[in-house]
């Protein structure tokens, strides 16, 4: 058993590094505040580490995201990368399977826009486009391909479950106007939820401080940002697959607990981006500057 529980965070040790070692390398010269958004986040930093499959899943994701990158940034990708990579895709697939059909369309948007780099946006709303397209349609070509009412089938699954956590949600309809209504709903509950009205205990508590002060540094980032990012595309990235497991989450998932360990697993991914591009030394001047302005620090 010691031996397995080893072994096992051995493992998920590789997903994180492999997060740092890419920021990193977008972010060049923001090395300690990268390291605090990769490691120091108390739901990632939890649910990655203990005998979890969430562990497992984001270092899959950061076996492909890290040999990808490093892939398109030597324009090489020997056996090791690729077999690395479908090692990622592998153990997402044992793991989560529902996240190879999030992950695929991120992932092919990704390599389209390195080919056009200028275009790395339109590259991703247009695949995107189509695959939401798909998502809605492939049901009339094959009905076994029925991705709406699979999602509709998920929601309904958690909602006949009991728990402390459990929020009163919308019911999705399969199809696309249901959808589109819920779409509040579900960034709500997997963004900015818990809310101080939902703590019930010490854990509820934590998770509603750590998304509210989350929720700070992209207040900052927007306040204060700097440019620093080495490669847009690999924020698209970042962007739009993030988003898109918070959105399936938010669909799907009605436990206030459950959402804070399902979500963790992206976290990085948006949390380290918007931390490494705050100018932190233009935040700090104006925080000193207001003090001053009050009069309550007086020079010596």
């Amino acid at each position: 058993y010691y031996f397995n529980v080893i072994f096992y965070s051995f493992l998920t040790m590789f997903g994180p590094i492999c997060c740092f070692c890419v920021m990193n390398d977008v972010f060049p010269g923001r090395k300690l505040a990268i390291a605090f958004a990769t490691f120091l986040v108390p739901s990632f930093l939890y649910w990655t580490s203990g005998i979890h499959k969430d562990g497992l899943v984001f270092t899959g994701i950061a076996i492909i995201v890290y040999n990808i990158y490093f892939g398109l940034k030597d324009k090489k990708f020997d056996f090791k990368k690729i077999a690395l990579i479908f090692l990622g895709l592998l153990i997402i697939l044992v793991f989560r399977n529902f996240m190879i059909v999030i992950i695929a369309p991120a992932l092919l948007a990704w390599l389209l826009a390195a080919k056009w780099p200028k275009l790395g946006l339109a590259i991703f709303a247009g695949i995107y486009t189509f695959f939401i397209v798909l998502f809605f349609t492939v049901r009339y070509i094959n009905p076994d391909w029925d991705f709406p009412q699979a999602v509709v089938n998920k929601q309904e699954a958690f909602m006949q479950l009991k728990g402390n956590s459990y929020v009163p949600i919308r019911k999705l309809q399969p199809n696309i106007i249901s959808f589109l209504e819920n779409v509040p709903q579900a960034f709500t509950l997997s963004t900015i939820r818990p809310y101080p009205g939902d703590v019930k205990h010490i854990l509820s508590l934590a998770a509603a401080v750590e998304i509210d002060l989350l929720l700070l540094f992209v207040v900052l980032f927007f306040l204060f940002r700097t440019n620093g990012a080495l490669s847009k595309n690999f924020i698209y990235f970042c962007v739009f697959f993030s988003f898109s497991v918070l959105l399936t989450i938010g669909y799907t998932v009605n436990f206030l607990g459950a959402i804070v360990r399902y979500r963790s697993i992206v976290i990085p991914l948006l949390i380290v981006p918007v931390v490494a591009q705050i100018d932190w030394k233009r935040l700090s001047d104006a925080f000193f500057r207001n003090i001053k302005s009050k009069n309550n620090v007086t020079d010596l």
